[in-house]
């Protein structure tokens, strides 16, 4: 006789008010994205700005705006999206598996994987401020109304 599983319905509801608020705080997130992709970085001219995607179209900077989600198209102040995080994220990976002390601290538990956890949220800030600053330098600059040290200031 196979073994049924024991189903008691009062667990089955306990479960989903976490899953409710989890997938609330989802929503509001892509909804807070959604928001941020349209506020411009101040001090961008529009017309260069398009006229600059309309001259690479099907290049890596078209290809980068199809991931951020339109967002580096209109400039908007979350154009990085998550990447850095991502990035920061595989790096920590990597370094876990070559460096001993960083394995010594993932076979900590808990507290090893917050320490992690944390360090990989420092190593994103790090990476979004040379990538910002990339494309402060690189792309933004010539599109400035103004460009010079508070517009990269400001822009980063």
């Amino acid at each position: 006789m196979a073994n049924k599983p024991n189903i008691n319905p009062e667990n089955i509801g306990a479960g989903l008010g976490e899953l409710k608020s989890r997938l609330f705080f989802l929503l509001f997130a892509i909804f807070v994205y959604r928001i941020g992709t349209h506020i411009p970085v101040p001090g961008i001219d529009p017309l260069q700005l398009q006229a600059f995607f309309t001259q690479n179209e099907g290049t890596f900077a078209d290809l980068f705006n199809m991931f951020s989600g339109g967002a580096l198209e209109r400039m908007s102040i979350v154009a990085l999206g998550i990447m850095p995080y991502i990035s920061a994220s595989i790096i920590m990976q990597l370094l876990t598996a070559v460096s001993p002390q960083l394995d010594q601290l993932k076979k900590e538990g808990e507290s090893g994987r917050r320490k992690i956890t944390q360090y990989t949220r420092y190593g994103a800030l790090v990476l979004a401020t040379v990538q910002g600053t990339g494309m402060t330098v690189g792309l933004l600059a010539p599109m400035a109304y103004s460009p010079g040290i508070a517009f990269n200031l400001t822009a980063i």
